[in-house]
This record gives structure tokens, sequence and C-alpha cells, in this order.
């Protein structure tokens, strides 16, 4: 990989630390900007990283950013949004209005390549405020590109040791004794966090990715239902799961949307009705061969109990 200097917008969330890990093992210069320096303190000590703050809805502060990057890398995202048509203020400023102002500022200063992370599913009349936004901020990438080579990635649903997707279902059958869920049958294809890292890592040394759109996944589908259910036995809390009607569905996301920690919102229960599932997990010339969900989640769910929990986190923190 002759590309050197790299910029990791989201480079401190869930998908960018594992992006930002393996380009530092490779000996890659990596900016990861920040609002708050604090909230990455686990990439600071990352030899080959430096973690800024720095206003990246800023276009002149991401114009500077960008000016000594080989490579843009954009995995901001967010879940939840105010309702609107087609979508609501926060999805338009993070989903659409940040990566047309990343993809001009590498188009300002001359940035040979962009990765753009959207959704599998994504589409402009998809059901929910989340796809249609994502498709809206692909077409606003290359629109605003140039002749800088874009590359999109739409992933499935991601899944890895601190996502909040498996964790949360096994935390819920902790303390819930039974599970009610809408779209019980949506079928996912659940692609484990350090593929989709390790192919957007891949896809820098391939020329003809420029330009190209590719769809990340597993190797399984499953439905809703049968990962619930999966994340509860592995983790040592099987809960009965029980599928919502569409209309008393709703209510339950509706009431969600009120509490504290928003774990269901209507626009999520809108996204279920879309499949997010490929014919082609990921294509050849990325390298990357999916490992099964039932290969991971094991390593990390099984015999949660609070004392080897903690014991887990002393492991990682390296006390």
């Amino acid at each position: 990989m002759n590309l050197r200097n790299f910029l990791i917008v989201g480079g401190s969330g869930f998908i960018g630390s594992v992006v930002t890990r393996k380009l530092a093992a490779l000996g890659k210069k990596v900016v990861v900007p920040t609002r708050r320096r604090e909230r990455a303190k686990h990439l600071i000590l990352l030899p080959t990283v430096d973690v800024v703050e720095a206003d990246i809805h800023d276009p002149q502060v991401m114009a500077g950013l960008a000016a000594t990057a080989d490579v843009v890398i954009n995995l901001a995202g967010i879940l939840h949004s105010d309702v609107a048509n087609p979508y609501g203020a926060r999805f338009k400023a993070a989903h659409v209005d940040l990566p047309r102002r990343i993809a001009e500022a590498c188009a300002a200063v001359g940035v040979p390549r962009l990765l753009h992370m959207s959704a599998l599913g994504a589409a402009t009349n998809a059901p929910s405020m989340y796809l249609r936004s994502k498709a809206d901020g692909e077409a606003a990438v290359l629109a605003a590109a140039g002749s800088v080579g874009v590359t999109i990635f739409r992933p499935s649903v991601v899944f890895g040791r601190d996502d909040s997707f498996i964790n949360m279902f096994a935390r819920l059958q902790r303390f819930a004794p039974v599970i009610p869920v809408g779209g019980a049958q949506a079928r996912l294809q659940p692609v484990h966090v350090e593929d989709v890292a390790q192919a957007m890592v891949n896809a820098c040394d391939v020329p003809a990715a420029a330009g190209r759109a590719y769809t990340l996944a597993g190797p399984q589908s499953y439905t809703l239902r049968q990962i619930i259910e999966y994340a509860g036995r592995v983790s040592g809390h099987p809960r009965p799961v029980i599928a919502l009607p569409a209309g008393i569905a709703y209510l339950q996301a509706w009431a969600m949307e009120f509490a504290p920690f928003q774990v269901l919102s209507r626009d999520n229960l809108a996204s279920l009705k879309v499949d997010s599932v490929a014919t082609e997990p990921f294509a050849p010339e990325l390298g990357v061969v999916p490992v099964a969900m039932e290969a991971i989640v094991p390593g990390y769910l099984a015999g949660q109990s609070p004392r080897e929990r903690y014991m887990q986190l002393r492991d990682r923190a390296g006390r």
C-alpha cells in the first residue's frame, strides 16, 4: 500500500476504531478528528494515530484536515433522528450534508481516494428515513467528489465485541422475562466488524475499487427472531421471543422513543421492512472471506456474569 496518510471521520466509533487499529498496525499515519478528545482516548496510544479536536462540519476545517491525506474515510453515522419527510434534520446533517462537505473538501485539495460508508438497502424510495438519507448521502458524495476515486460500502448489520446489536439483545434477556419484538421475520446477514474494516483497508490497494459500490455481509442470513434467540442462548439467558403484530410493534417503537436510552424507534422498525441481505457477501477483489456469527459471538457473550464481564474489561484495559 503506497498510500501513507489517512483521515478517518468517525474513526473513534465502533467500526472506525477497528479500521484505525488496522491501519496503525501497517504503520500508516492516521488522523482522527473528534469533538472531544477523551472520547477517542483508546486510540491515543497507537503510535501513528493523531487524535485532534475539530469541527468536522466546518468546510474550512475539513479542507485543512484533508489537505495532507492520501485517503479520507467517512464512517460518520447515526441511528435516530427527528421525524420528517424525506428524513429528519439529524439524518440530513450526518448522512447527507457532512458527506457532501467531505467530498467537496477532498475535491478541493486533491485527495486521491475517498471511502464512504453507506448501508445495505439504501434507496431513495426506502421505507425508512435512515435508508433514504443514506441513499442521498451516496448521491451527494458522488456529485461533489469530482475526480476523486470514491468507493462506497454498504454493510448489513455489523456485529463485534463492542457492538450495540448482539450485546443489546443479550442484555435485554438478562432482565426481561420475555422479548416482544416487531419485525421478527425480517432477514439480516450480520457481518463481523473485523471483516468490514479489513475490506476497507484492502480496497485502498485495489485501483479498480475506485468508482465501485460494495455490499458487505456475513456468510449466512437469519431472521431477527433467530438472532435474538441466539444472543439469549449464548449469553446464558434465553427468553421467549414474541413476534408482535404490525400495529402493536409500531406502538412499542413509538413508546421506546421516549426512553432515556433509545433501543428502538419507528424508523428502525421501518428499516426492517427491507431485508438486509446480499447475494454476494464480499467481492473477491476485497480479499475477505466473511466469518460466521457463531464463530465470534460466543467469545464475547458466553458466560457474561458481572464478575466475568469485569475481568474481560480489565484484560482489555491491560490491567
